[in-house]
C-alpha cells in the first residue's frame, strides 16, 4: 500500500470516527430527550434538544467528506469494483438518504412543536427513533463491510 493511498485511507477512517459518530449517538439520543421536555425545566431542555439537532445537522455536512475520502481510497486501492465497496456505497446512501430525508426532518418538526410549547406525542418520538435505529443499523453494517471486507483482493 502507498504513502498516498494510507493517508487517504486514513483520513477517511478519521472522517467517519469523527463526523458519523456523533450524529449517530445525538440522533440516538434526540427522541427520549424530546420525551423529556414537559417534564422537566422547560429550558434547559429544550437547549439540550436543540443542540442534539444542530450536531445532527453539522455533522451531516461534515460527514459528506466520509464516502469522499471512501472512493478516493478505494481509486488509489484499485477495489472501486469490489462488491463488498459497492455494498458499501449503497448501504452508505440508504443512511445518508434515511438522515436527510426521515431523522433530520422529524427532528425539526419535533423542535417546532416544542418551541410552540405543543406536547410532543410519544408516537412521533417513536418513529424517530425507529428512523434513527435504521441510519445506525445501516451505518454499523457499512463499517463491518469495511474491516471485514469479503472477498476483498488487499488480504484483509
Amino acid at each position: 500500500m502507498g504513502r498516498v493511498t494510507k493517508i487517504l485511507l486514513t483520513l477517511h477512517v478519521l472522517a467517519a470516527i469523527v463526523a458519523v459518530g456523533p450524529v449517530t449517538v445525538a440522533a440516538s439520543m434526540f427522541p427520549p430527550a424530546a420525551r423529556r421536555v414537559p417534564a422537566t425545566d422547560g429550558a434547559v431542555a429544550q437547549g439540550t434538544v436543540r443542540l442534539l439537532h444542530r450536531i445532527c445537522r453539522v455533522y451531516a455536512g461534515v460527514g459528506v467528506s466520509v464516502p469522499v475520502l471512501g472512493l478516493a481510497t478505494a481509486l488509489a486501492m484499485g477495489v472501486l469494483g469490489s462488491g463488498w465497496l459497492i455494498t458499501s456505497i449503497a448501504l452508505t446512501a440508504a443512511a445518508a438518504g434515511i438522515l436527510i430525508a426521515f431523522v433530520l426532518p422529524r427532528q425539526e418538526e419535533l423542535l417546532e412543536q416544542l418551541g410552540a410549547e405543543k406536547a410532543v406525542e410519544h408516537a412521533a418520538t417513536a418513529r424517530l427513533a425507529m428512523f434513527t435505529g435504521m441510519f445506525n443499523l445501516l451505518w454499523a453494517t457499512v463499517t463491518v463491510l469495511m474491516i471485514v471486507r469479503p472477498g476483498s483482493t488487499t488480504g484483509a
